[in-house]
């Protein structure tokens, strides 16, 4: 009989989160900012002295989810933060590599997202119409980023991502040292949470 491989990954916090059955005891806002703050959007192809996080990315997402939602409770707006939290064990995939390894990683990626959810008090899964906003606050994002540090151009980026809402154009993009975006995703969670 064939030796299973190991589906676990030891966490800074001393957690040992099992990929294929996670559970809400084994995930720690402090690994999850540690993991996000080091691995880099689009593959690391970016402008700048430092690579542009996931954790960076989540506080922009947030940070226009917001803007976009005045008066949202803040349980969505944690969501927002949050929405790529898997990606602290499974890395940030490009859309063209997703889409090559197929529908295992959307599996692995929800339930990794429910576990997370749970951790922090939000649901499962969170409704439809919130996902969407958040979705929508996500390629928002996306376009800044294109156009700001990963080379697009404004033309291209629109045709990949959709306009952006003018106000959200003009948001600027600096690329920060990993222990600053860590500290910052930290914080901003905790604000968050404080408000639940």
């Amino acid at each position: 009989m064939a030796k299973q491989p190991r589906a676990w990954q030891r966490m800074l916090s001393g957690r040992r989160l099992d990929l294929l059955d996670p559970t809400p005891v084994d995930i720690e806002i402090e690994d999850i900012a540690h993991g996000l703050a080091f691995v880099a959007r689009w593959n690391g192809q970016t402008y700048g002295d430092y690579p542009y996080s996931v954790a960076e990315h989540s506080l922009l997402v947030e940070d226009i989810f917001t803007r976009m939602n005045a008066g949202a409770p803040p349980r969505w707006q944690l969501a927002a933060l949050l929405h790529d939290a898997p990606e602290y064990v499974i890395g940030d995939m490009i859309s063209p590599v997703k889409a090559a390894v197929g529908p295992d990683y959307g599996a692995l990626d929800d339930r990794l997202t429910a576990a997370i959810h749970l951790r922090f008090g939000l649901p499962a899964a969170i409704p439809v119409a919130v996902k969407k906003s958040i979705k929508k606050a996500d390629r928002m994002s996306a376009w800044l980023e294109a156009t700001q540090i990963a080379g697009f151009t404004r033309a291209e980026a629109d045709r990949f991502f959709g306009k952006p809402i003018a106000e959200f154009a003009q948001l600027h993009i600096r690329p920060r040292p990993p222990i600053e975006v860590r500290a910052a995703f930290v914080a901003r969670h905790e604000a968050l949470l404080a408000q639940c």
